[in-house]
C-alpha cells in the first residue's frame, strides 16, 4: 500500500475526533493546582512540620472548593461524553461505556484503600473522592438525559448529606455517609451529600453544552498560563494519583520525616 494513500484517511479520522473544550479542562488545572496547594499543607500538618488545623478555616473551605469544583466538572464532562456518545452508539453500548470507566476508577479507589490499610489503619481512605467519581459515572446512564431532574435530585442530596452525617451506623453504610461512632479518614467523599454536586454539574453541563456543543462564545485570549494549565486539566487522573507520593517525599527529605511515619 501506497503511504501516502494513508494521509486522507488519517485527515479524515483527525476530523472526526470530538472538539476538547479548553475551558473545562482549564478549569480543572485551576483544581489540581488547588488541590496540590491543600495537599501539601495537610502533608506538613500531619508529619507535624507546622501547627496548622486544615479542619476548619480557610484550609477547610479550600478542601471543600477543591473537591466541588472537581465533581461539578465531573458531572460537565460526563454531559459532554454522554452527547457524543449517544451519536454515534446505541443506548447499550453508551451505559457499556460508562461502567467500564466507571468501575476502572472505582479500582483505583480500591487499590488506595489497600494501601492506606496497610499504612494508615486508623484513617484509611474507605470511599474518597476517586470512589465517588468511579460511582457518579458508573450510574450516570440514569441522570444523564435528566438535566432538571438533577438539579432537583442535587436540592435533596446535597441538604440531606448533613442529616445523615450524624446517624451513627455499622461501615459497611460509609459510603452512604452513616459511619460508625469514631470513625476517621483522611479522604471522605460519601454519596451523600457529594453526588449532588456531581448532579450539579450534570445540569450545567446541559446549560452550558447543549447537545455537547457550547451554547455562549468564549474566547481564549489574554487567558494566563492556558496552554499550560489546561494541559495539566487534561491529565488529572495521572496527576491526582501521584502527586501525594512525591509530595510526601518532599515532605521526608526537607524535614527529616520518615515517609513510613508521615503516612
Amino acid at each position: 500500500m501506497d503511504p501516502s494513500t494513508l494521509i486522507p484517511r488519517l485527515r479524515k479520522h483527525a476530523g472526526n475526533a470530538p472538539e476538547r473544550f479548553w475551558e473545562v479542562d482549564y478549569c480543572r488545572g485551576i483544581a489540581i493546582f488547588m488541590m496540590i496547594l491543600f495537599h501539601a499543607v495537610f502533608d506538613c500538618a500531619y508529619a507535624g512540620v507546622y501547627p496548622i488545623n486544615v479542619n476548619s478555616g480557610p484550609w477547610r473551605l479550600l478542601a471543600i472548593s477543591t473537591a466541588s469544583l472537581f465533581l461539578i466538572l465531573v458531572g460537565v464532562s460526563l454531559t459532554l461524553s454522554g452527547a457524543r456518545a449517544s451519536k454515534v452508539m446505541d443506548a447499550r453500548s453508551c451505559i457499556m461505556k460508562f461502567l467500564r470507566r466507571g468501575a476502572g476508577i472505582m479500582a483505583i479507589g480500591l487499590f488506595i484503600t489497600l494501601i492506606t490499610l496497610i499504612l494508615v489503619p486508623r484513617e484509611p481512605i474507605i470511599f474518597g473522592i476517586l470512589h465517588l467519581i468511579g460511582f457518579s459515572v458508573m450510574i450516570s446512564p440514569l441522570f444523564l438525559r435528566r438535566s432538571w431532574g438533577c438539579l432537583i435530585a442535587a436540592m435533596v442530596i446535597i441538604p440531606a448529606g448533613w442529616i445523615i452525617s450524624s446517624i451513627h451506623g455499622p461501615l459497611w453504610l460509609a459510603w452512604l455517609g452513616i459511619t460508625p461512632p469514631g470513625f476517621a479518614s483522611l479522604d471522605y467523599t460519601p454519596v451523600f451529600p457529594w453526588l449532588g454536586v456531581v448532579l450539579v454539574g450534570i445540569f450545567l453541563g446541559h446549560f452550558f453544552y447543549p447537545g455537547g456543543e457550547r451554547r455562549f462564545c468564549v474566547t481564549d485570549r489574554n487567558i494566563p498560563g492556558k496552554a499550560g494549565v489546561s494541559f495539566i486539566g487534561r491529565h488529572s487522573l495521572a496527576i491526582y494519583i501521584l502527586h501525594q507520593p512525591v509530595l510526601i517525599l518532599l515532605v521526608s527529605l526537607f524535614y527529616s520525616t520518615p515517609v513510613i511515619s508521615l503516612w
